[in-house]
């Protein structure tokens, strides 16, 4: 009997792992919604998701942004022209930067798990621009429920 708990528990977490995805965002000089911009700049995700930022174009990275986290989730900071994968694992809203253009407003809003975009608290020391993207951001997506 016991070898049967074991394999049932392999199971189980092998069915979790495939379930999770894959979420790709561009980091673009200018997108479809202006320059200095990340394509898509909102995901709504699940938790245990992972999200692969790629460096389309150079002189960007992703970060996530200080203040701008859920408790107990892990910051993170690629380099420059790196393309970079983030596992998010605990619910909540993440705003994510790229370092050398957060005042022009380069951030995206990334959503894990159910809570209505809504409940998004954006800093209000960010740089008015990025700031701005935000409020777009969430209006947009609210609006889109």
């Amino acid at each position: 009997m016991p070898i049967r708990y074991a394999i049932a528990l392999l199971a189980t977490l092998f069915c979790t792992a495939a379930l999770a995805e894959v979420h790709e965002v561009k980091m673009l000089n200018r997108g479809a919604s202006g320059p200095m911009v990340y394509e898509p700049d909102y995901l709504a995700i699940a938790p245990g998701d992972t999200v692969k930022f790629i460096a389309t174009q150079p002189s960007h990275n992703a970060a996530s942004l200080p203040g701008f986290l859920p408790d107990g989730a892990e910051p993170f900071k690629g380099r420059i022209n790196e393309e970079v994968e983030v596992k998010f694992d605990v619910p909540g809203f993440y705003g994510i930067q790229c370092i050398p253009h957060l005042a022009m407003g380069m951030v995206m809003l990334i959503q894990v798990g159910d809570s209505p975009v809504s409940e998004a608290q954006i800093p209000a020391s960010l740089p008015t621009r990025a700031r701005q993207r935000f409020e777009q951001i969430v209006e947009r997506v609210s609006s889109a429920y």
